[in-house]
């Protein structure tokens, strides 16, 4: 597939791979290039599936959401979130200063 103009090739994937800050193996460049193709193609063909007047769905099982009063709090468990803090003080997490 990676032969493919159109397609992703080895040097393709060398390219993403720098710019993610990503290292990939020169002998591993092909072998990406082919799966990457894969996917694009599966695209494709999900692009190729009539969905005309198939409405969109949030869920595969149609439920409710469960709704709750829209009421600012502030959650109510700030000594449990804090349990777990390295360190803390007067209700709020201590960090290290990380601009002088």
């Amino acid at each position: 597939m990676s032969d493919n103009n159109n397609g992703v090739t080895a040097e393709t994937v060398k390219k993403i791979a720098r710019l993610s800050r990503l290292h990939v193996q020169e002998d591993r460049l092909a072998h990406l290039a082919d799966e990457m193709n894969g996917i694009l193609a599966w695209i494709e063909q999900l692009g190729e599936v009539d969905v005309e007047g198939v409405e969109p769905m949030t869920s595969a099982v149609e439920m409710p959401a469960p709704m709750r009063a829209d009421v600012i709090t502030d959650g109510g468990v700030r000594d449990k979130v804090l349990a777990n803090a390295p360190k803390s003080e007067a209700g709020y997490f201590v960090v290290p200063r990380s601009v002088e």
